[in-house]
Protein backbone atom coordinates (compact mmCIF):
# COMPACT_ATOMS: atom_id res chain seq x y z
CA UNK A 1 0.00 0.00 0.00
CA UNK A 2 3.01 2.13 0.66
CA UNK A 3 4.17 1.74 -2.85
CA UNK A 4 1.37 2.65 -4.59
CA UNK A 5 0.89 6.09 -2.69
CA UNK A 6 4.24 7.39 -3.47
CA UNK A 7 3.80 7.87 -7.30
CA UNK A 8 0.37 9.24 -6.25
CA UNK A 9 2.08 12.23 -4.21
CA UNK A 10 5.13 12.70 -6.89
CA UNK A 11 2.33 12.87 -9.71
CA UNK A 12 0.50 15.95 -7.85
CA UNK A 13 3.34 17.65 -7.10
CA UNK A 14 4.05 17.70 -10.71
CA UNK A 15 1.01 18.91 -11.18
CA UNK A 16 1.45 21.54 -9.21
CA UNK A 17 4.50 22.79 -11.00
CA UNK A 18 3.02 22.78 -14.49
CA UNK A 19 1.16 25.71 -14.25
CA UNK A 20 4.23 27.70 -12.78
CA UNK A 21 6.86 26.43 -15.73
CA UNK A 22 4.40 27.14 -18.30
CA UNK A 23 3.33 30.59 -17.47
CA UNK A 24 7.21 31.99 -16.55
CA UNK A 25 7.71 33.39 -20.33
CA UNK A 26 10.22 35.47 -21.49
CA UNK A 27 9.23 39.00 -21.26
CA UNK A 28 11.04 40.20 -24.48
CA UNK A 29 9.76 37.90 -26.93
CA UNK A 30 6.19 38.82 -25.20
CA UNK A 31 7.18 42.73 -26.16
CA UNK A 32 8.17 42.01 -29.23
CA UNK A 33 4.48 39.83 -29.85
CA UNK A 34 3.06 42.82 -28.64
CA UNK A 35 4.48 45.47 -30.79
CA UNK A 36 4.44 43.37 -34.16
CA UNK A 37 0.48 42.84 -32.87
CA UNK A 38 0.14 46.99 -32.62
CA UNK A 39 2.20 47.37 -35.62
CA UNK A 40 0.35 45.20 -37.74
CA UNK A 41 -3.19 46.89 -36.60
CA UNK A 42 -1.98 50.31 -36.87
CA UNK A 43 -3.85 52.98 -38.99
CA UNK A 44 -1.16 55.52 -40.08
CA UNK A 45 1.31 53.27 -42.01
CA UNK A 46 2.79 50.90 -39.41
CA UNK A 47 3.04 53.42 -36.88
CA UNK A 48 2.32 52.89 -33.06
CA UNK A 49 1.19 54.77 -30.29
CA UNK A 50 3.07 55.25 -27.57
CA UNK A 51 2.47 56.31 -24.41
CA UNK A 52 4.06 56.12 -21.07
CA UNK A 53 3.18 52.45 -19.38
CA UNK A 54 4.54 51.17 -22.62
CA UNK A 55 7.58 52.74 -22.63
CA UNK A 56 8.43 52.37 -19.35
CA UNK A 57 7.61 48.33 -20.56
CA UNK A 58 10.23 48.84 -23.35
CA UNK A 59 12.52 50.13 -21.42
CA UNK A 60 12.37 47.71 -18.74
CA UNK A 61 14.03 45.57 -21.49
CA UNK A 62 17.83 45.36 -20.72
CA UNK A 63 20.24 46.57 -23.58
CA UNK A 64 20.96 45.91 -26.02
CA UNK A 65 17.08 44.76 -26.85
CA UNK A 66 16.57 43.08 -29.98
CA UNK A 67 15.23 46.21 -31.97
CA UNK A 68 15.60 50.27 -32.50
CA UNK A 69 12.89 52.45 -32.55
CA UNK A 70 11.80 56.01 -33.65
CA UNK A 71 9.73 58.21 -32.14
CA UNK A 72 7.55 61.39 -33.46
CA UNK A 73 6.29 64.08 -30.49
CA UNK A 74 3.25 65.43 -31.29
CA UNK A 75 1.09 67.75 -29.37
CA UNK A 76 -2.32 68.15 -30.72
CA UNK A 77 -2.87 71.87 -29.40
CA UNK A 78 -0.03 73.00 -31.89
CA UNK A 79 -1.62 72.08 -35.30
CA UNK A 80 -3.56 75.19 -35.75
CA UNK A 81 0.35 76.38 -35.84
CA UNK A 82 1.34 76.24 -39.99
CA UNK A 83 4.76 77.44 -38.86
CA UNK A 84 5.34 74.23 -37.31
CA UNK A 85 3.66 71.76 -40.04
CA UNK A 86 2.59 68.73 -37.51
CA UNK A 87 0.33 67.31 -39.72
CA UNK A 88 2.33 67.15 -42.59
CA UNK A 89 5.50 66.07 -40.76
CA UNK A 90 3.39 63.21 -39.16
CA UNK A 91 1.93 62.13 -42.16
CA UNK A 92 5.77 61.87 -44.31
CA UNK A 93 6.68 60.00 -40.39
CA UNK A 94 4.05 57.79 -41.88
CA UNK A 95 4.95 57.48 -45.22
CA UNK A 96 8.70 56.19 -43.48
CA UNK A 97 6.97 53.43 -41.66
CA UNK A 98 4.64 52.32 -43.98
CA UNK A 99 7.87 52.63 -46.81
CA UNK A 100 10.12 50.54 -44.40
CA UNK A 101 7.47 47.82 -44.23
CA UNK A 102 6.76 47.78 -47.66
CA UNK A 103 10.67 47.30 -48.99
CA UNK A 104 11.52 45.01 -46.78
CA UNK A 105 10.96 41.17 -45.68
CA UNK A 106 9.01 40.70 -42.44
CA UNK A 107 11.16 39.09 -41.00
CA UNK A 108 13.04 42.15 -40.54
CA UNK A 109 9.93 44.34 -39.80
CA UNK A 110 10.45 43.97 -36.33
CA UNK A 111 13.96 45.34 -35.80
CA UNK A 112 12.86 48.93 -36.43
CA UNK A 113 9.35 50.21 -34.83
CA UNK A 114 7.85 53.43 -35.59
CA UNK A 115 6.37 55.35 -32.48
CA UNK A 116 4.29 58.58 -31.90
CA UNK A 117 3.42 60.45 -28.76
CA UNK A 118 1.72 63.26 -27.57
CA UNK A 119 2.43 66.17 -25.51
CA UNK A 120 -0.54 65.74 -23.27
CA UNK A 121 -1.08 62.17 -22.60
CA UNK A 122 2.90 61.50 -22.25
CA UNK A 123 4.25 64.80 -20.56
CA UNK A 124 6.76 62.46 -18.14
CA UNK A 125 7.70 60.58 -21.39
CA UNK A 126 8.44 64.04 -22.64
CA UNK A 127 10.66 64.84 -20.02
CA UNK A 128 12.59 61.93 -19.61
CA UNK A 129 13.81 62.36 -23.27
CA UNK A 130 14.22 66.02 -22.61
CA UNK A 131 12.23 67.59 -25.75
CA UNK A 132 11.10 71.14 -25.05
CA UNK A 133 10.44 72.21 -28.72
CA UNK A 134 8.73 70.35 -31.64
CA UNK A 135 8.93 69.30 -34.40
CA UNK A 136 11.13 66.57 -33.09
CA UNK A 137 11.95 63.26 -33.62
CA UNK A 138 14.65 60.87 -31.72
CA UNK A 139 16.43 57.81 -32.65
CA UNK A 140 16.67 55.61 -29.71
CA UNK A 141 19.27 52.52 -30.53
CA UNK A 142 18.90 49.20 -29.32
CA UNK A 143 22.38 49.35 -27.23
CA UNK A 144 20.89 52.78 -25.81
CA UNK A 145 20.33 52.48 -21.77
CA UNK A 146 20.06 56.37 -21.26
CA UNK A 147 17.21 57.33 -23.76
CA UNK A 148 18.62 61.00 -23.09
CA UNK A 149 22.04 60.68 -23.78
CA UNK A 150 22.31 57.23 -26.00
CA UNK A 151 19.72 58.90 -28.75
CA UNK A 152 19.74 60.58 -31.71
CA UNK A 153 17.93 63.89 -32.17
CA UNK A 154 17.14 64.69 -36.06
CA UNK A 155 18.19 68.28 -36.97
CA UNK A 156 15.55 70.76 -37.25
CA UNK A 157 17.31 71.80 -40.32
CA UNK A 158 16.96 67.97 -42.09
CA UNK A 159 12.33 68.61 -41.74
CA UNK A 160 12.67 70.38 -45.15
CA UNK A 161 13.85 67.56 -47.19
CA UNK A 162 10.33 65.72 -45.29
CA UNK A 163 10.17 61.70 -45.75
CA UNK A 164 13.56 61.51 -47.47
CA UNK A 165 15.54 62.74 -45.00
CA UNK A 166 13.97 60.83 -42.31
CA UNK A 167 14.98 58.17 -44.12
CA UNK A 168 18.02 58.95 -44.45
CA UNK A 169 18.48 59.64 -41.21
CA UNK A 170 17.56 56.23 -39.80
CA UNK A 171 19.97 54.93 -42.81
CA UNK A 172 22.79 56.85 -41.09
CA UNK A 173 22.24 55.80 -37.48
CA UNK A 174 21.71 52.30 -38.40
CA UNK A 175 21.89 49.56 -40.43
CA UNK A 176 18.58 49.13 -41.56
CA UNK A 177 17.65 50.24 -45.06
CA UNK A 178 14.07 51.96 -45.77
CA UNK A 179 14.15 51.74 -49.44
CA UNK A 180 12.68 53.62 -51.58
CA UNK A 181 9.48 56.31 -50.43
CA UNK A 182 6.03 55.44 -51.91
CA UNK A 183 4.36 58.23 -52.25
CA UNK A 184 0.19 58.10 -53.60
CA UNK A 185 -0.63 59.82 -56.30
CA UNK A 186 -1.56 63.60 -56.41
CA UNK A 187 -4.67 62.47 -58.14
CA UNK A 188 -6.61 59.52 -57.84
CA UNK A 189 -8.67 57.59 -60.79
CA UNK A 190 -12.12 58.46 -59.95
CA UNK A 191 -10.56 62.57 -59.54
CA UNK A 192 -8.76 61.88 -62.84
CA UNK A 193 -12.08 60.30 -64.25
CA UNK A 194 -13.92 63.43 -63.30
CA UNK A 195 -11.59 65.61 -64.63
CA UNK A 196 -11.86 63.76 -68.31
CA UNK A 197 -15.09 64.24 -68.37
CA UNK A 198 -15.01 67.94 -67.34
CA UNK A 199 -12.64 68.26 -70.41
CA UNK A 200 -14.58 66.28 -73.39
CA UNK A 201 -17.84 68.62 -71.91
CA UNK A 202 -16.27 71.77 -72.08
CA UNK A 203 -14.14 70.81 -75.17
CA UNK A 204 -16.89 71.99 -78.05
CA UNK A 205 -17.30 75.55 -76.14
CA UNK A 206 -13.46 75.55 -75.97
CA UNK A 207 -12.62 75.05 -79.69
CA UNK A 208 -15.54 77.70 -80.67
CA UNK A 209 -13.89 80.25 -78.54
CA UNK A 210 -10.61 79.69 -79.38
CA UNK A 211 -11.60 79.90 -83.32
CA UNK A 212 -13.56 83.16 -82.80
CA UNK A 213 -10.23 84.75 -80.64
CA UNK A 214 -12.79 85.01 -77.71
CA UNK A 215 -10.59 83.82 -74.98
CA UNK A 216 -7.98 85.12 -72.07
CA UNK A 217 -5.10 83.84 -74.01
CA UNK A 218 -5.47 86.79 -76.58
CA UNK A 219 -5.55 89.57 -73.89
CA UNK A 220 -2.09 91.06 -74.02
CA UNK A 221 -2.43 92.23 -70.41
CA UNK A 222 -3.50 88.56 -69.22
CA UNK A 223 -0.24 87.53 -71.11
CA UNK A 224 1.91 90.62 -69.35
CA UNK A 225 0.87 89.41 -65.79
CA UNK A 226 1.31 85.81 -66.48
CA UNK A 227 4.97 86.71 -67.37
CA UNK A 228 5.63 88.96 -63.99
CA UNK A 229 4.44 85.84 -62.20
CA UNK A 230 6.03 83.68 -63.74
CA UNK A 231 8.99 85.79 -63.07
CA UNK A 232 8.40 86.13 -59.76
CA UNK A 233 7.84 82.50 -58.89
CA UNK A 234 10.92 81.60 -60.54
CA UNK A 235 13.22 83.57 -58.66
CA UNK A 236 11.27 83.19 -55.55
CA UNK A 237 12.21 79.65 -54.96
CA UNK A 238 8.24 78.81 -54.92
CA UNK A 239 8.91 75.42 -56.09
CA UNK A 240 10.52 74.83 -53.31
CA UNK A 241 8.60 75.67 -50.65
CA UNK A 242 5.36 74.15 -52.17
CA UNK A 243 7.16 70.63 -52.79
CA UNK A 244 9.11 70.70 -49.32
CA UNK A 245 6.22 72.30 -47.70
CA UNK A 246 8.39 74.86 -46.04
CA UNK A 247 6.73 77.00 -43.24
CA UNK A 248 6.83 80.80 -44.00
CA UNK A 249 8.60 81.53 -40.73
CA UNK A 250 9.54 79.89 -37.43
CA UNK A 251 9.06 80.16 -33.76
CA UNK A 252 12.33 81.11 -31.90
CA UNK A 253 12.85 78.03 -29.47
CA UNK A 254 14.75 80.50 -27.29
CA UNK A 255 11.67 83.04 -27.46
CA UNK A 256 8.29 81.17 -28.09
CA UNK A 257 6.43 85.08 -28.29
CA UNK A 258 9.36 85.50 -31.32
CA UNK A 259 8.95 84.73 -34.92
CA UNK A 260 12.25 83.72 -37.39
CA UNK A 261 11.42 84.82 -41.04
CA UNK A 262 15.00 84.49 -42.08
CA UNK A 263 17.18 81.14 -40.74
CA UNK A 264 20.75 80.94 -40.98
CA UNK A 265 22.03 78.17 -42.58
CA UNK A 266 22.92 76.76 -46.17
CA UNK A 267 20.40 73.86 -45.81
CA UNK A 268 17.18 75.66 -44.92
CA UNK A 269 15.11 78.60 -46.82
CA UNK A 270 11.74 79.87 -45.34
CA UNK A 271 8.91 80.66 -47.21
CA UNK A 272 9.44 84.52 -46.10
CA UNK A 273 13.35 84.10 -47.59
CA UNK A 274 12.06 83.36 -50.45
CA UNK A 275 9.50 85.87 -51.05
CA UNK A 276 11.63 88.76 -49.82
CA UNK A 277 14.39 87.83 -52.26
CA UNK A 278 11.51 87.45 -55.36
CA UNK A 279 9.70 90.74 -54.53
CA UNK A 280 13.40 92.45 -54.86
CA UNK A 281 14.46 90.75 -57.74
CA UNK A 282 10.67 91.46 -59.24
CA UNK A 283 11.39 95.21 -58.86
CA UNK A 284 14.67 95.09 -60.66
CA UNK A 285 12.84 93.22 -63.41
CA UNK A 286 10.28 95.66 -63.80
CA UNK A 287 12.25 98.48 -63.75
CA UNK A 288 14.73 97.34 -66.16
CA UNK A 289 11.12 96.84 -68.24
CA UNK A 290 10.42 100.08 -67.93
CA UNK A 291 13.31 101.65 -68.74
CA UNK A 292 13.92 99.97 -72.27
CA UNK A 293 10.17 99.57 -73.30
CA UNK A 294 8.49 102.93 -71.42
CA UNK A 295 11.61 105.46 -70.52
CA UNK A 296 13.36 105.51 -74.31
CA UNK A 297 9.82 107.04 -75.74
CA UNK A 298 10.15 110.25 -73.41
CA UNK A 299 11.63 113.25 -75.10
CA UNK A 300 13.01 115.22 -72.24
CA UNK A 301 16.36 114.43 -71.82
CA UNK A 302 16.22 115.65 -67.82
CA UNK A 303 13.55 113.53 -67.39
CA UNK A 304 15.10 110.49 -68.43
CA UNK A 305 18.12 111.27 -66.54
CA UNK A 306 16.20 111.75 -63.40
CA UNK A 307 14.10 108.33 -63.89
CA UNK A 308 17.28 106.11 -64.63
CA UNK A 309 19.40 107.60 -61.86
CA UNK A 310 16.18 106.51 -59.59
CA UNK A 311 16.17 103.26 -61.43
CA UNK A 312 20.14 102.43 -60.84
CA UNK A 313 20.03 103.70 -57.25
CA UNK A 314 16.78 101.35 -56.47
CA UNK A 315 18.41 98.17 -58.23
CA UNK A 316 21.65 98.53 -56.68
CA UNK A 317 20.26 98.39 -53.18
CA UNK A 318 18.13 95.36 -54.12
CA UNK A 319 21.49 93.69 -55.22
CA UNK A 320 22.88 94.34 -52.53
CA UNK A 321 20.28 93.63 -49.97
CA UNK A 322 20.41 89.77 -52.20
CA UNK A 323 24.10 89.37 -51.53
CA UNK A 324 24.16 90.43 -48.30
CA UNK A 325 21.59 87.66 -47.10
CA UNK A 326 23.41 85.11 -49.11
CA UNK A 327 26.56 85.50 -47.23
CA UNK A 328 24.60 86.02 -44.03
CA UNK A 329 23.29 82.35 -44.96
CA UNK A 330 25.87 80.71 -46.61
CA UNK A 331 29.11 82.63 -45.19
CA UNK A 332 30.27 82.74 -48.30
CA UNK A 333 31.17 86.73 -49.08
CA UNK A 334 30.79 88.36 -52.36
CA UNK A 335 33.00 91.35 -53.42
CA UNK A 336 32.61 93.93 -55.91
CA UNK A 337 35.99 93.93 -58.83
CA UNK A 338 37.30 97.77 -58.08
CA UNK A 339 40.17 99.21 -60.50
CA UNK A 340 42.96 98.98 -59.17
CA UNK A 341 43.40 102.74 -59.39
CA UNK A 342 40.78 103.65 -57.66
CA UNK A 343 42.42 101.73 -54.52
Amino acid sequence: MAYTKTPIFVVLFLITLLPISTNSQDPTSDLLAQLESLQSQSPNGGVIHLTDSLLKRILSIPAPRPFTFLIFFDAQQLHSKPELSLPSLKSEFSLVSKSFLANNPPASHSKLFFFDIEFQESQSSFALFGVNSLPHIKLIPAEATDVKKDSFQMDASDFSRLAESMAEFVEAKTKLSIGPIDRPPLISKKQLMFLVAVILIWAPFLVKKVISGNTLLHNKSVWMTGAIFVYFFSVSGSMHNIIRKMPMFLVDRNDPGKLVFFYQGSGMQLGAEGFAVGFLYTVVGLLLAFVTHVLVYVRNRNAQRLVMIFVMFVSFWAVQKVVFLDNWKTGYGIHAYWPTSWK
